[in-house]
Formats: C-alpha cells, sequence, structure tokens
C-alpha cells in the first residue's frame, strides 16, 4: 500500500481493486499522469474518466455546480453511484469528457478511501484493461502485460470477486437526471 501511495504522489500508474471492478488509477488533478493512463489503456483521448472522492465534502470542494438532488441519491444510493457532474474544478483536462464534465463517485471502499485520503487528492479509476476487453472482476482476470506495465500493484483484496461496475447518472444544471447505465 505504500509503495501505492507514493506511486500515486510521484505521478505513477497503479493497479487496484475499487468497490466496483479492478481499476487503473493515478492522481486525478495530474495531467501527466492522466495521459500517460490513456496511452497505457491504448484509448481515445475524448473518453472521459471516472474519479473517485472520499467525501461528499472532497465532492463539493472539486465541483462548480453541485445540485442538492445529489446529496439524495448519494445517501440512498444501494450499490457504487458515479454521477456525471455539469463541471469541475482543479481535476486535469485529460480526465474531462469534451463538453468539461466528470463522473465522480464517492466511495466508500477501504483501500479506495486509505489511497485518497494519504495522497489527499482524488484518484482516477478505470477498469484494469486495454480499450475494448471485459472489465476483469477479479485480479486474476487483469492482463499479465497490463500487470506488467504498472507503476504500483496493490497487493490487498487478490483474491476477492469485485462486483459489476457502477450505475451512472448524469446531472444537467436544466435538463435533469438522465440514466447512463443501470
Amino acid at each position: 500500500m505504500e509503495k501505492a501511495i507514493e506511486t500515486l504522489k510521484n505521478g505513477g500508474i497503479i493497479l487496484y481493486p475499487t468497490d466496483t471492478i479492478w481499476g487503473l488509477g493515478c492522481d486525478a488533478t495530474n495531467d501527466e499522469a492522466c495521459k500517460r493512463l490513456i496511452d497505457l489503456k491504448q484509448r481515445g483521448s475524448e473518453k472521459s474518466f471516472i474519479v473517485l472522492v472520499d467525501s461528499i465534502q472532497m465532492l463539493e470542494h472539486y465541483t462548480t455546480d453541485f445540485p442538492s438532488v445529489c446529496y439524495d441519491l448519494i445517501d440512498y444510493a444501494t450499490k457504487p453511484l458515479t454521477i456525471i457532474y455539469p463541471s469541475v474544478r482543479f481535476l486535469a483536462e485529460s480526465v474531462k469528457a469534451e463538453d468539461g464534465s466528470v463522473g465522480i463517485r464517492v466511495t466508500n471502499d477501504p483501500v479506495c478511501v486509505k489511497l485518497i485520503r494519504q495522497l489527499k487528492k482524488p484518484i482516477v479509476s478505470t477498469s484494469a484493461n486495454f480499450s475494448g476487453e471485459k472489465s476483469p472482476t477479479c485480479f486474476n482476470d487483469v492482463s499479465g502485460e497490463l500487470k506488467s506495465k504498472v507503476d504500483a500493484i496493490v497487493r490487498e483484496r487478490l483474491h476477492d470477486v469485485c462486483t459489476a461496475p457502477s450505475q451512472i447518472i448524469k446531472i444537467g444544471l436544466d435538463s435533469g437526471i438522465q440514466i447512463i447505465r443501470k
């Protein structure tokens, strides 16, 4: 865990278990690290990343428009919920979608929370696969090639089977709520 935290602080990329699936992550405020992650995943730069925060307070710090309905959505979610916010601040440009929005999830996962709190910043959470491949639900599903290309691997919960990708809801300033993924 300490190596992973040091890796994040130095702009590196980690492989880690999340509250959904196995993920690749980096400091969500470090544009160079995020660009390296785009290259590693071999994905188009037009796709945005999901960002994890450890609390509502951290979420409020990084969003510029925080509709009050989000408090209820987060409080009453029965499984991990990513909300796409229309505008953010202090995050790397390369985590944003073309319209400036970013999907952010408040995580309760102990591994993720520890990483975020030690870094004191949000982290990127993207599936631990090359673009277009199946998302890994356990450590053994992550390709050996990908494992060899990250800077650090969090060696906790190696034998756990993670659940599934998060629900995704998009919040519009004037267009209401749109369900992207159930």
